[in-house]
């Protein structure tokens, strides 16, 4: 793989709007009828919230992640996907470079709801 050029800069309050935050997934179910998504239910500590991922072709068994940690950006909307609310975003590494993706995770376990940055 050759890397890809960096992408223009941004400013520090561009990135500060951003809100990465660790969450723990509890579950991955299908999603009925699309070939790419699984439903994910992440723990972030004081809430839950549902978070579709198109990584149902990307691994033999998307239930290998229950229980792991990732890092996740919770200020997105709502998006409708599939009949299904997405209430924010899974970071992975890899997907834009076509690598088998992977997830973005803290080396050590850190208490969900714990902000990146």
């Amino acid at each position: 793989m050759k890397p890809a050029p960096v992408k223009p800069n941004v400013t520090i309050e561009d990135l500060q709007k951003l809100d990465l935050r660790v969450g723990t997934i509890e579950a991955v179910d299908d999603v009925e009828g699309s070939k790419k998504l699984v439903n994910l239910t992440v723990n972030f500590g004081d809430h839950t919230r549902t978070i579709l991922a198109g990584m149902k072709q990307e691994r033999d068994d998307p239930s290998e992640i229950v229980d792991k940690q990732a890092l996740f950006v919770v200020n997105l909307p709502p998006r409708k996907m599939a009949g299904l609310e997405s209430q924010g975003m899974l970071l992975d590494l890899g997907y834009e470079d076509g690598v088998t993706p992977v997830l973005a995770v803290p080396d050590s376990a850190v208490p969900d709801g714990t902000r990146a940055g």
